[in-house]
């Protein structure tokens, strides 16, 4: 039974890191046009919200079970502060880094109607180094990552990231200021 914070931490880390992955991609395929121009129906942009909402409830699941988890002993500053862990440091502040990225777009997007369109756009270009930085600390502190079945679908997913990113920002680009 004293393993299980660490089996939660696991998997709410994977299951984040996978929502997380999804509402990028959702988002980047909403903004790229690529399900089409026509109008749609309000359930696929509330697809992108849950998503997000999800990514950050499973993060919270993660963070809450790695404190709990008695095996590596991280405290709230290891878990807060970049490069404060002991354990891979590196790998753990690419993870809080990623946290503060998530927080910001989810908060921003909740207040969304409350700010103006400028900056709440600027702060969800943080989607970007979000998934980024999401992928680098579920690669270098993962323990289930090097399995081949997470290697091909985080592979699949960074080529679909790389491929629908390269899409917006050539769009955002190429579109006339206003």
């Amino acid at each position: 039974m004293t393993e299980l914070p660490w089996y939660i931490a696991r998997a709410s880390g994977l299951v984040s890191w996978t929502v997380l992955a999804l509402a990028t991609l959702w988002g980047l395929a909403l903004s790229t046009k690529v399900l089409g121009r026509r109008p749609r129906p309000n359930w696929i942009l509330d697809m992108h919200r849950m998503l997000g909402a999800l990514a950050l409830i499973f993060t919270g699941v993660h963070v809450t079970a790695l404190l709990v988890d008695r095996y590596i002993g991280f405290g709230v500053e290891d878990i807060l502060v970049p490069f404060a862990a002991t354990w891979h440091p590196a790998a753990v502040a690419w993870g809080v880094v990623g946290f503060y990225l998530l927080l910001a777009v989810e908060l921003s997007s909740l207040a969304r109607a409350h700010l103006p369109k400028k900056l709440w756009r600027n702060t969800h270009y943080a989607s970007f180094p979000l998934f980024v930085t999401a992928t680098i600390h579920g690669l270098t502190a993962g323990t289930d990552t090097t399995v081949l079945v997470a290697e091909i679908v985080i592979g699949a997913f960074a080529a679909a990231f790389m491929a629908l990113a390269a899409k917006r920002l050539v769009g955002a680009w190429a579109a006339p200021s206003a």
